[in-house]
């Protein structure tokens, strides 16, 4: 029995060397990290459209906890006219409607003032008073829409027919100066009391120059 040759084995061949599988997996690896590398590549900036943001503006926050009086420039005793004006129905920006929020007392404001004042037994309008008329009657002229009842008042003193007669004559004296000055017959009305309705109910000096009057009502303001 012949013994076989084991010297005569085909030997590896140098053109398929035992490292060509590693080799393709290194080019492969190789290859696949260049692909990644220009996949994750950004564009050119030339090639981006940049879009424009458009800023809000923050609105200013106001202080917390500021008075309203502060906040529109008022100050503490503009606030409670204006307060005073609101609860009684006024417009601050008519002149007569802000003249009832003064003192008539002080007449710094002859709007302000709605009682003119007579001698005894006299319907005369006395000097002091007819500044006072002459500005009511400048407000009806400019102002058409509005019109006054004027009731004119005497003191207990003479007969009852005699006084109605007098207060009579008292508020006619009044409309006769509000119609020189502007205002129109029509915007006024006049009714006598006589002694009926006194301002002060009692029976003296002071008593009686208060009662003997002429009082200016606006319709609607007073």
């Amino acid at each position: 029995m012949n013994r076989p040759d084991f010297h005569k084995r085909r030997p590896y061949s140098l053109r398929y060397p035992i490292y060509q599988p590693a080799l393709a997996i290194t080019l492969t690896a190789i290859l696949l990290g260049g692909c990644a590398a220009m996949l994750e590549e950004p564009p050119p900036e030339d090639d981006l459209e940049t879009e424009e943001v458009e800023e809000t503006p923050i609105a200013a926050e106001e202080p917390e906890g500021e008075p309203a009086a502060e906040a529109e420039g008022l100050d503490e005793e503009d606030l409670e006219r204006r307060e005073e004006a609101e609860a009684r129905g006024l417009d601050l920006d008519d002149p007569l409607d802000a003249a009832m929020l003064e003192d008539p007392d002080e007449q710094e404001n002859p709007l302000a003032v709605r009682r003119i004042h007579f001698a005894f037994d006299s319907s005369e309008i006395r000097d002091e008073f007819i500044p006072v008329i002459e500005a009511h009657g400048a407000y009806l002229a400019d102002h058409p829409e509005r019109s006054m009842t004027i009731e004119g008042h005497t003191d207990e003193r003479g007969s009852r027919e005699y006084n109605l007669a007098l207060g009579e004559r008292r508020a006619e004296s009044v409309m006769r100066l509000l119609v020189a000055n502007g205002a129109n017959r029509d915007q006024l009305e006049i009714v006598s009391y006589g002694e009926e309705d006194p301002l002060v109910a009692e029976s003296n000096e002071e008593a009686w120059a208060e009662n003997r009057r002429a009082e200016l009502l606006y319709e609607g303001r007073d």
